[in-house]
């Protein structure tokens, strides 16, 4: 990515849980817990540093049910309701974020997903996605990397179209949606077909590359077992429903690629508010290298003055 300009966007949610999850409680002298907030400034510090992006953006899920609730009752109905303790840090988070500059988007009806694919598809830099949901792997493509966490937020992968191949079989990114509706996805409650494994489920895809070749070949190939065959269009509204469930929704929102400058001034503030002491000494990581070269050749003109 070097002399170009690039883009980098958070699934807040998705990383904030990750790191409320990740690391202790953490409180500041009033008894405000932020280990959450905490936790997700370390990813932000780490990858602001280690892609020097031009733009970066912050996208929210909204308080509030989607379409996918209204399509399927029992869309994400196995995840715990949101601790009290992590739900009173989406706000704070926002706050800090906006006070280093990042532009923050939540649409009602919408998940912090669809909004992410919105942006990318729209982007014309390289992008780089922040997430824990492997569902926004369907996003990958040669402008576009997901930067995944696992277990927590210490450990991670950088997927681009030949991470996602070799871990995938071979499949595309825009499979995995087939790929989830034929095996499930437990993280959104999506049940998957029974008799219908991974492995099964990969095989039908590298033969059929989707859902609708599949199902439109079903009747005629002779290479599926009849058991296989009875499974699969017993099941055919629920798998089509499952990828609808997946797919990522087109948001209309206002969003403008104005690059991203941080005001030290106003992160130091934010941070000590939060006593995030030891944050406030790293400031100077996150600054772009073009800004430090400016401050660098100005000390240097007043100096040989």
């Amino acid at each position: 990515m070097e002399n170009r300009k690039n883009l980098l966007v958070f699934d807040s949610n998705s990383v904030l849980y990750r790191a409320y999850h990740a690391l202790p409680p953490l409180t500041t002298k009033k008894g405000e817990l932020v280990n959450g907030i905490y936790g997700f400034l370390l990813v932000f510090f780490k990858l602001v540093k280690e892609f020097q992006p031009n733009f970066v953006f912050a996208c929210f899920d909204f308080p509030a049910p989607t379409f996918r609730h209204q399509k399927f009752k029992e869309y994400k109905i196995n995840r715990p309701p949101t601790p009290k303790e992590l739900s009173q840090q989406i706000p704070k988070l926002k706050e800090v974020l906006e006070a280093f500059g990042v532009r923050c988007f939540e649409k009602e009806g919408f998940e912090a997903d669809d909004l992410i694919g919105t942006i990318s598809q729209k982007s014309p830099f390289p992008t780089i996605i922040v997430s824990g949901d492997s569902d926004l792997l369907q996003l990958v493509d040669e402008k576009t990397k997901v930067y995944l966490l696992k277990k927590g937020v210490k450990e991670s992968s950088l997927y681009d179209l030949k991470l996602f191949r070799e871990r995938f079989e071979n499949l595309e990114p825009s499979q995995i949606l087939d790929l989830k509706a034929l095996a499930g996805d437990p993280s959104d409650n999506i049940p998957g077909v029974k008799g219908i494994g991974k492995k099964t489920a990969f095989q039908l895809l590298k033969k059929f590359q989707n859902l609708e070749n599949l199902y439109q070949r079903i009747e005629q190939e002779k290479k599926l077992s009849p058991k296989i065959k009875k499974i699969l269009l017993e099941a055919k509204e629920q798998i089509f429903l499952a990828k609808e469930l997946l797919k990522l929704k087109k948001a209309n929102f206002d969003f403008e690629f104005k690059e991203w400058e941080l005001d030290e001034e106003k992160a130091k503030k934010i941070l000590s508010r939060f006593e995030f002491q030891s944050l406030i000494k790293r400031l100077p990581e996150i600054k772009k290298k073009d800004k430090i070269e400016k401050e660098q050749s100005k000390q240097k003109r007043l100096f040989d003055l």
